[in-house]
């Protein structure tokens, strides 16, 4: 019979002794590669725990009768960044491994690979180009399943920018994400999203930036959706123009902002077409001393890993703070509170105002006893409200996490 037992002893003593075991280990390594060399080794090991890993509504029956799980998370992988002349390289290279104490069956093998060149021509010529992949558990928050989905992430992208002028900047860039589920039931989800955008920006010499940008993305889903005895073909174009908007108001005050009008083309969303203001404004104050305070409000299309739905149109703000205790000791804390939008869409027609939240608080603390290592500790709260017209119930969840990692 498999352990159930989550007391004091096993959430927190078995993982601190272990993580205690790993931070004096790597304190006594040998100070290795310095902060000015171009590679880094990596090595972490981290715990944690859910009390809704698989996020079951509340009055429904648990997966196998648990509800909570912990497991371990082990990694290592290389950092590499070093520039020659004016051409910079960046490599971030890292495998992990995932080991659930009860929901075994979850167990995988994490990837995680960025490769980004920064190349500069002369003096007004500079861009990027690069790839990313990465192999992660999908979230359990929309779908009702405790089988392994494992989402693979693959990215390519290229961008380049002229600085015509002193105080002028054209930019232009595109972006290849092409993502896949393992999970049969979330294979609808898979999909290709192609971006292209360009950008004309004023540079004043404050610091700030006034931009305008006109961007398309094209989604192609290879699956069509089952709804019903209907086939959904949730392929799409949206067309944005925004404004973005550096503004450095004081020494102590940034708004960071990207809105604008938004026109989505989608079959399955209601008519196929909508449109409106769309975008995201953030905002940080750092006074003086050892606070920096920041918030954010956003309106835009976010996609959802759905058995019946591809996406919401979703509201949303944050707040957010960070206390520097100590030169060596920083404290995080976050509220965040989201609503998705489904209404919009004909299968579900006469359902009403179709909608639900997401609310998530964390709070986190990291000490840094050397530059190159770093203890983590957190914990965080999440609750969704139902839609029944979705067959969709609400649940709260809580998690903490323990975490130890070291460059040399």
């Amino acid at each position: 019979m498999r352990e159930r037992r989550y007391g004091i002893d096993l959430i927190i003593e078995r993982p601190t002794r272990r993580l205690v075991t790993l931070l004096l280990a790597l304190y006594a390594l040998p100070a290795g590669a310095g902060p000015g060399d171009a590679l880094h080794l990596y090595a972490g090991v981290g715990y944690a725990h859910d009390d809704n890993l698989l996020r079951v509504p509340e009055g429904q029956p648990a997966f196998g009768g648990a509800r909570a799980d912990s497991w371990w998370t082990r990694e290592g992988g290389l950092l590499f960044d070093k520039t020659y002349s004016r051409q910079r390289i960046s490599i971030v290279a890292k495998l992990s491994k995932y080991d659930f104490d009860y929901f075994k069956q979850l167990n995988y093998d994490g990837k995680d690979l960025q490769a980004t060149w920064f190349w500069q021509l002369g003096n007004h010529l500079e861009g990027k180009v690069g790839t990313t992949h990465e192999q992660v558990l999908a979230p359990y928050t929309d779908i009702a399943s405790s089988e392994r989905n494992l989402r693979r992430t693959r990215g390519r992208f290229a961008e380049g920018a002229w600085r015509f002028h002193s105080s002028w900047r054209v930019r232009t860039g595109f972006q290849r994400d092409k993502y896949d589920y393992e999970l049969f039931a979330q294979r609808y989800n898979n999909r290709t999203e192609d971006a292209s955008e360009v950008e004309l920006d004023y540079l004043p010499s404050s610091g700030s930036t006034v931009g305008l940008v006109a961007r398309r993305v094209k989604g192609k889903y290879p699956y069509p959706r089952p709804v019903g005895p209907n086939l959904l073909n949730d392929n799409f174009t949206q067309d944005e123009l925004k404004a973005r908007v550096l503004w450095i108001a004081t020494g102590s005050t940034t708004f960071d902002a990207l809105v604008g009008y938004t026109r989505r083309d989608q079959r399955s969303f209601g008519t196929g077409k909508t449109s409106g203001v769309a975008g995201k404004v953030k905002a940080t104050y750092q006074p003086r001393g050892k606070m920096t305070y920041r918030a954010a409000v956003w309106r835009d299309f976010a996609p959802l890993e759905s058995t019946v739905v591809s996406y919401t149109l979703n509201k949303g703000a944050s707040v957010g703070a960070q206390w520097d205790a100590t030169a060596r000791i920083k404290v995080n804390a976050d509220a965040v509170y989201e609503r998705r939008n489904y209404n919009a869409r004909e299968t579900f027609a006469g359902a009403g105002d179709i909608r639900d939240s997401i609310r998530t608080q964390s709070l986190s603390a990291t000490w840094t006893p050397r530059p190159t290592i770093q203890v983590s500790a957190g914990l965080a709260h999440q609750a969704r409200s139902r839609v029944p017209a979705l067959g969709t119930g609400g649940f709260t969840a809580n998690g903490m996490t323990v975490s130890a990692s070291g460059q040399f």
